[in-house]
């Protein structure tokens, strides 16, 4: 096991990060996801609870992710997302702990991306990406992108409008949200270390137990 950096360093975003196209999409989707194919069966549920055929269909199970978590998410997903079936195309436990593979993985899919991680301290947080994840020279993605935590109860953080520094890859990192020197959510190469801290695109909290985490497993979803 690597030794425990004591600091991650955080770099400022580049002026030419600047996406000048936004896109925003709204509106409630009126079509029924089935329930989860890795969900349990029917039981006791309250009046407040959201029905059971709202959750998504997973090809794949999932590590990370249980009923609760997808109901909370899904009802944060674009209307365009919603009906189709959710696609795991990385995962640590099944891929291992490279950024390189991650992007290898998406080399060929055009759609939106749910990044999921849970660090050592069984919190689980992540980011919904307009795009796929890929080595970017500027950043990238429109106003749909958001990040989100498990506290447990559910937090999005949606484009506050300041900036569109949404996401941009490279080699050593992959950042998502920034402003202010602070990224949203960052991840080494290694998809081993990483930070989150208030940034100016979100106006979010940190989304992780500690400013700096380790990853303890960490999944990637299409959702269209």
């Amino acid at each position: 096991m690597k030794p425990m950096q004591e600091n991650i360093k955080v770099l400022y975003f580049a002026n030419k990060c600047l996406e000048p196209y936004v896109e925003i999409i709204t509106g409630k989707d009126s079509v029924k996801r089935r329930r989860s194919v890795c969900s349990s069966e029917e039981g006791n549920r309250s009046e407040d609870e959201e029905p059971e055929d709202i959750l998504p269909v997973l090809r794949n199970h999932s590590q990370l992710l249980n009923d609760q978590h997808l109901e909370s998410l899904a009802n944060h997903l674009p209307a365009r997302t919603q009906g189709y079936p959710w696609n795991l195309v990385y995962s640590t436990a099944i891929h291992g702990t490279s950024l390189k593979t991650l992007y290898r993985q998406m080399a060929h899919i055009d759609s939106p991306v749910l990044l999921v991680i849970k660090d050592m301290e069984k919190k689980v947080f992540g980011a919904f990406s307009s795009h796929p994840f890929r080595v970017s020279d500027c950043c990238y993605g429109t106003g749909e992108t958001f990040v989100y935590s498990f506290g447990p109860a559910f937090k999005a953080y949606r484009w506050s409008g300041e900036n569109s520094y949404f996401i941009r890859g490279h080699m050593d990192s992959l950042q998502i949200g920034g402003g202010g020197g602070l990224f949203g959510l960052w991840l080494d190469a290694d998809l081993y270390y990483g930070a989150s801290f208030p940034c100016h695109t979100f106006n979010n909290q940190p989304l992780s137990t500690q400013q700096d985490f380790t990853v303890q497993d960490l999944e990637v979803w299409t959702v269209q």
